[in-house]
């Protein structure tokens, strides 16, 4: 098969394990990118020798802005650094470097993906620069711009048939978890302990059951995939949920594409419209925060909205939604078993494959090993070795190669995507009735949990420094 013909709906039946799969099928080759990345990162930030870190568009807008301080207001031309150009050129090289490697491990085109791969950065450089105005970034992230930017190229003028062969979105997306797994350290557990867990991992399994039943059962949704991923985004933290879930259920790139912009729109009024409800009804900022962690989806919208009721709130806010984080890994391990033995089993028999240990092993996807590891090994080696400082320095410098590889999956989502297509996802509507229904009852939900935990009714209030 070559780059340019594999259908963007194609659902990857993965095969017989091989040894020699270990270099060169996309799941491990992510692994390997994500823990090379990480390696000369740690290496650079720990012995202070070089600085590897991806780049970082600076925020800017106009002093005219009501969401920009005039005294720190900058313009387009402030943003464009001599130090942005390096980390541009930095994030370019190691990326090029390392995927268009992937690709020739693959058996594809190498030089066909390089000068693919270096029109889509500059795309996706395109994308971070507008995410990063003021007014625009504090309602949207950059997944958002690029989903638009690559739907807008692509139903508007046809995206080119050269540029294609990058158009790698799994890769990005598996590469971008697995350095995301770096970020979700287990030591957040004991900060809020018990609390926590309750808040992030009691709800969260129940909110996932609800919403397969209801789209299921209710709804009647006969596209299994697409209802368990919008249920993952919905009830774990949306987009990295969503994409873990898409890959253990086999999903389209269209149901991604519905569940990652449905979470992304209610992200935007969740965000805005939770601490204004908390501070109109008179809810304790602790109270409040707790809630915005579990229900909104993006954490760096939990983080923003739980500032906005002040430290406390800001605290356990980012403190909830790090804790349901760690889920992500294993929400896909469930969802991959159970899509297997009783889901679709049939699908399997279909192809030849019996339904057991080793089925489970070939649907499950292998990018979760390596995002498991990553936290592992930066919450129980880099913290007790090299301590917590340094250990948020090296995770400060993977920051925005992850964002950058979400860049690239979400930019290529919507370059491969036809408005008509997305569309008939909706089944009339249904996949939204889903989401809000869903919604809802997280919210309905996590406020009683929140509030039995931390009203002071039945244990005591944990003491939370501001």
């Amino acid at each position: 098969m070559t780059d340019t013909t594999r259908q963007k709906d194609e659902v990857v039946v993965a095969g017989t394990f091989k040894f020699s799969d270990l270099w060169r099928k996309e799941d491990w080759l992510s692994i390997w990118i994500a823990f090379v990345v990480i390696a000369i990162a740690a290496v650079g930030a720990l012995s202070g020798a070089f600085d590897f870190s991806g780049a970082k568009f600076a925020s800017w807008g106009f002093s005219a802005s009501e969401f920009v301080d005039p005294a720190k207001a900058k313009g387009v031309a402030a943003v464009f650094t001599g130090t942005l150009w390096t980390k541009l050129a930095v994030t370019l090289g190691a990326f090029g470097l390392l995927f268009t490697l992937a690709n020739k491990l693959e058996g594809r085109k190498a030089l066909r993906f390089l000068v693919a791969f270096a029109a889509l950065f500059v795309l996706v450089g395109v994308v971070r620069f507008l995410s990063a105005e003021a007014t625009f970034h504090r309602y949207l992230e950059y997944a958002f711009w690029a989903l638009l930017l690559g739907l807008v190229i692509s139903n508007v003028t046809k995206t080119p048939e050269w540029l294609k062969p990058a158009l790698r979105t799994e890769l990005y997306i598996k590469t971008g978890l697995v350095l995301l797994g770096a970020q979700v350290l287990f030591s957040n557990i004991q900060k809020f302990g018990l609390y926590g867990l309750g808040i992030a991992w009691g709800v969260t399994p129940v909110v996932i059951l609800f919403m397969w039943w209801f789209g299921v059962k209710v709804l009647k949704i006969t596209n299994n995939p697409l209802v368990i991923t919008v249920a993952a985004a919905t009830s774990v933290c949306g987009t990295s949920a969503a994409i873990a879930a898409a890959a253990a259920a086999r999903a389209k790139k269209t149901d991604l594409a519905f569940a990652v912009g449905s979470s992304l729109i209610f992200t935007v009024l969740m965000m805005v419209g939770l601490p204004f409800f908390v501070k109109a009804v008179g809810i304790d900022p602790m109270i409040g925060g707790a809630w915005i962690g579990g229900t909104v989806d993006s954490t760096g919208a939990v983080v923003l909205a739980g500032q906005a009721l002040g430290d406390v709130g800001g605290q356990v806010a980012a403190l909830v939604k790090m804790i349901q984080n760690i889920l992500i890994g294993f929400v896909a391990l469930g969802i991959a078993i159970f899509f297997t033995t009783k889901v679709d089993p049939q699908r399997s028999a279909d192809e030849g494959r019996k339904v057991g240990v080793c089925e489970i092993w070939q649907r499950f996807p292998k990018f979760i090993l390596g995002f498991i590891a990553a936290s592992m090994i930066f919450s129980f080696v880099m913290q007790p070795v090299y301590g917590v400082d340094a250990t948020n320095d090296v995770i400060k410098h993977l920051k925005e190669f992850q964002n950058w590889a979400f860049a690239l999956a979400f930019t290529s989502i919507g370059l491969e995507t036809n408005f008509k297509e997305l569309c008939s996802q909706v089944q009339g509507g249904k996949p939204f009735q889903l989401y809000i229904v869903g919604q809802v009852f997280n919210l309905i939900l996590t406020f009683a949990v929140v509030w039995v935990l931390l009203s002071g009714k039945f244990f005591p209030i944990p003491t939370i420094a501001a």
